[in-house]
């Protein structure tokens, strides 16, 4: 259905140096990088997701988060431990949330400007 979606971001360096942790715990790289903008992804220049520095940051009320998908349990624990090493806030410790199913294995936090952010596996 998505074919990516981008964040706005107040300081680029930060919120690399945040994403690049996380989302290589989950088997993402960068996969472009600008004066303002860095993309993210597995292939080269196709980002899937993307950060890009404004001056005008606006994080959507609660409600709105991302969900990033994981290749393993293990994968969501070291999400969440460099979210937490990278100036993320916790917003959720990895462990299953059998309220989503049987199987739901999730970590939250909270990104240097305030983004809900999330990894998950959904399998056994």
């Amino acid at each position: 259905m998505l074919h990516h979606l981008s964040f706005a971001v107040a300081d680029l360096a930060r919120a690399g140096a945040f994403y690049d942790a996380v989302l290589q715990a989950l088997g993402y790289r960068r996969v472009w990088t600008s004066d303002t903008a860095v993309g993210y992804g597995v292939e080269d220049d196709n980002d899937l997701f993307a950060i890009k520095q404004r001056d005008d940051v606006r994080v959507p009320a609660s409600g709105f988060h991302l969900a990033f998908a994981a290749p393993s349990r293990d994968a969501v624990d070291r999400f969440h431990a460099a979210a937490l090493a990278h100036g993320g806030r916790d917003q959720g410790a990895p462990g299953l949330r059998p309220h989503y199913g049987p199987n739901y294995y999730a970590a939250f936090a909270l990104d240097p400007d305030g983004y809900w952010i999330e990894a998950v596996i959904n399998t056994a």
